[in-house]
């Protein structure tokens, strides 16, 4: 418990640091990096000792990757300052989904098939601003020893894909930590943060940044979906699998 409030204690700090100043920022109309720094710091604060592999591109790309745990998200956006798609049930939740919008993050209802279009319209105005968009294609986390099936409906957004814009896929890997922090299963949010929390020391997170390719050589979402889930499969030495 000891362990859990003095993390809980540094990331409000963080918060309380960055929170004015991005503000600030916002105020005077500039970029701000805060959001990337908080991020960042929240990514130090758990444990996590970030190492990067390849080099993330900056902007008109989408960034494609695994997803292990609530904890990829501070780490790959704090390496690069990406913002996320995430399921709409999130923006409900306490201070976490408010948190997400200040890191632009684009809120979507899988379920409400009316929507889709104006949901992939909100993805390619984000993209059309020159933002890097992950999306996370398995639609849930995994274990981090088996790479899911990817959903190509979750790519509708690059069919077609919007002009000048790249994807890149991302492995992300605990190491030795992977079966301790995986979040799989049914448990709760929060049992899931408070085992993250309560561990003690520190672990490697190691994101491969695979070399970007470009949507318009592959016809259709499920043949992107397949050659995005064959390079993050080639990152960590796994064969590939077709696209749902």
């Amino acid at each position: 418990m000891i362990r859990i409030a003095l993390r809980l204690a540094a990331l409000v700090a963080a918060l309380l640091l960055a929170l004015p100043l991005h503000l600030l920022w916002r105020l005077v109309r500039l970029p701000s990096p805060w959001p990337m720094w908080f991020l960042g710091s929240v990514g130090w604060i758990i444990g996590a000792r970030r190492r990067t592999i390849g080099t993330p591109l900056r902007r008109d790309v989408v960034f494609v990757s695994n997803h292990l745990s609530w904890m990829d998200i501070p780490l790959l956006a704090g390496r690069n300052g990406s913002a996320f798609v995430a399921k709409a049930e999130l923006r409900q939740v306490p201070l976490v989904g408010w948190l997400c919008t200040l890191n632009r993050t684009i809120f979507v209802r899988r379920e409400d098939r009316m929507a889709v279009a104006d949901q992939i319209n909100a993805l390619r105005d984000a993209l059309a601003d020159t933002w890097a968009i992950t999306i996370f294609p398995e639609g849930t986390t995994g274990d981090g020893e088996t790479l899911l099936p990817f959903k190509a409906a979750l790519l509708a957004v690059l069919d077609p894909p919007p002009p000048g814009v790249l994807v890149q896929p991302v492995r992300i890997d605990y190491g030795a930590a992977t079966r301790e922090l995986a979040w799989v299963g049914d448990e709760p949010g929060q049992s899931h943060a408070a085992r993250v929390l309560r561990r003690r020391g520190s672990f490697t997170a190691t994101l491969t940044f695979c070399d970007p390719f470009d949507p318009r050589d592959y016809p259709g979402r499920k043949a992107i979906a397949a050659e995005a889930r064959a390079r993050i499969a080639a990152a960590g030495g796994e064969g590939g699998a077709p696209a749902l």
